[in-house]
């Protein structure tokens, strides 16, 4: 699967069950190299989420590493810490809110 696809999934699986979002709310935006890169961003708000393509006005954090690694990351095979130490994720924003993501990608996964 592909990154839109997979953003497809995300977000019926938790548009299913939206109780996992938790207090989690803003726009995330994703900046992805590869193949299947770009720029796209997930709003989370009290109920749902959403996402699409295109840079996000004013993101709370902007996350950027490769759609490969963004795969893992959403599947649970990357962990983001390691990730960010080793310099394969970085972060613009707030550091919390993207621990803050990974907790609730783990609820869904």
């Amino acid at each position: 699967m592909g990154v839109k696809e997979v953003l497809a999934a995300l977000a019926d699986k938790i548009n299913g069950n939206p109780e996992g979002i938790g207090s989690l709310r803003g726009v995330f935006q994703f900046d992805l190299s590869g193949d299947d890169g770009g720029i796209y961003q997930v709003a989370f708000t009290e109920k749902a989420v959403s996402y699409g393509e295109g840079a996000a006005d004013e993101p709370i954090c902007t996350l950027t590493l490769s759609d490969a690694n963004f795969l893992k990351l959403v599947s649970g095979d990357l962990n983001p810490t390691t990730a960010f130490m080793m310099g394969k994720l970085k972060v613009k924003g707030d550091l919390g809110l993207a621990l803050k993501l990974h907790g609730v990608l783990q609820k869904y996964q």
